[in-house]
């Protein structure tokens, strides 16, 4: 579904990635424990441009999981998911095992 949505520009779509709220084992954690504002990249647009009209890459790729802001990004539902629109320079890193 989130295909259909390409990002212009420097735009990346991202699909947020919630943290499980309890164990194997049945037991809840706490909110704070389990709170690290992260997401999937599902698609990137193609760059941006700077004055002199060369194209300026986006630095993430579909696939990676980023670490995104607390605040921003703008939210947009496809079908029954979520998902959000941030700028590239609003990403705050890439996470990787």
């Amino acid at each position: 579904m989130a295909k259909r949505l390409v990002p212009l520009l420097n735009r990346v779509l991202v699909e947020k990635i919630v943290p499980p709220s309890k164990t194997t084992a049945g037991i809840l954690l706490p909110e704070k424990s389990t709170k690290l504002n992260s997401g999937k990249v599902v698609a990137v647009g193609a760059g941006a441009r700077d004055a002199h009209g060369n194209a300026i890459p986006v630095s993430v790729k579909e696939g990676d999981t980023v670490l995104l802001p607390e605040y921003g990004g703008t939210q947009v539902k496809l079908g029954e998911k979520e998902y959000h629109l941030y700028r590239d320079e609003d990403i705050l890193g890439t996470l990787h095992d």
